[in-house]
């Protein structure tokens, strides 16, 4: 088992602002923390840019141009999300990482892999920049190891605090994607009830989970085995692709869950035994949110030796899921038997 990762300088040359949450301190701390896993297993994939006819099979090609202008300059694009001179160079390395990690997982080159990029993707819609996101690296991965790789079923996992609204308005009407998000709910941006489960022929491919303030280890992974896991042995996916957002940390600044490592290494283990199952262990997690630059780089930790095969974080149950997630659990499973039957 090898598992790949994806880093480079030019991820923090993007600058949104002195004081903006998405900041190159949060990849610093965890490319100071890589040195720390034991290197055995652990293989470094170097990025390339991706081009523009990949970007456009999820981007508008005038937005993608919009954002090469902004080349060298400080643009402001949203209230939340800003273009630096190295901005455009960057967004295109942060996709084009994934496609180079896409590429050594199909070449068995590497099991599994976690791309260390930024900015991150999420929340990027086809014409608009949103929520600290440029390009949506996960949705240009997975449409690129359907166009060049000729995978049929992609399975796109995504537990960042904030729903995806930039990926499932990506696949909404695609059955060939499965997207599942948890998030807290309501929160930004706003999207992402448990009715909202695709259109036409990707109904039922989209999977909402909006969770609750204070969900904590015990909540997710009952969530993950109730709902993610018997949707995923239906499916049955060629490749798993994580949208990997940390900000449902315990400590993070901006989100309001209570998520520890021992969390995300039970999740990422849900996933991989997934994988194992159903598409010859290839997982592909892209990081997206997590704003407290000490605890994600713990996290990130704990996904990588799980991904390894040698974890370092064990989780324990502490609790029964509380009544309120196990209420949500009943009703998005209810939505979703009129597509899946009673799964």
């Amino acid at each position: 088992m090898t598992t790949g990762i994806v880093k480079d300088p030019l991820y923090l040359e993007h600058v949104c602002g002195d004081y903006h949450p998405e900041n190159p301190a949060r990849l610093t701390h965890i490319y100071a923390m890589l040195p720390s896993i034991d290197s055995a297993g652990i293989s470094y994939i170097e990025p390339r840019p991706a081009s523009h006819e990949e970007l456009s099979r999820i981007h508008d090609p005038a937005y993608i141009e919009s954002i090469a202008a902004t080349r060298g300059k400080y643009v402001p694009l949203d209230p939340d999300t800003g273009a630096s001179p190295r901005t455009y160079e960057a967004a295109l390395l942060a996709a084009g990482g994934c496609l180079s990690l896409a590429d050594s997982i199909m070449a068995e080159d590497a099991t599994n892999g976690f791309a260390l990029v930024r900015p991150p993707g999420h929340h990027a819609e086809r014409a608009r920049p949103m929520g600290f996101c440029i390009f949506n690296n996960i949705a240009v991965a997975a449409r690129y190891l359907q166009a060049e790789k000729g995978l049929g079923r992609i399975l796109i996992a995504d537990f960042d605090l904030h729903h995806g609204n930039g990926t499932q308005g990506s696949f909404y009407s695609d059955p060939s994607v499965l997207y599942f998000s948890t998030h807290q709910y309501p929160y930004y941006p706003g999207t992402g009830w448990y009715e909202e489960t695709g259109a036409g022929d990707g109904k039922g491919y989209t999977v909402n989970v909006p969770m609750g303030y204070g969900m904590n280890d015990d909540d997710y992974v009952f969530v993950f085995q109730e709902v993610l896991v018997p949707i995923a042995d239906l499916y049955r996916p060629d490749m798993i692709l994580v949208s990997a957002g940390f900000d449902i940390y315990h400590d993070d600044p901006l989100g309001g869950m209570s998520v520890t490592e021992s969390g995300f290494s039970e999740l990422t283990r849900i996933v991989l035994d997934l994988a194992a199952r159903w598409c010859n262990s290839r997982a592909l997690f892209a990081l997206e949110g997590g704003y407290d630059p000490e605890g994600l780089a713990r996290s990130v930790k704990a996904v990588i030796t799980m991904m390894k095969g040698s974890p370092e974080f064990t989780y324990e149950r502490k609790r029964d899921p509380c009544r309120a997630v196990v209420g949500l659990v009943k009703d998005v499973r209810k939505e979703l038997t009129r597509y899946w039957g009673n799964f």
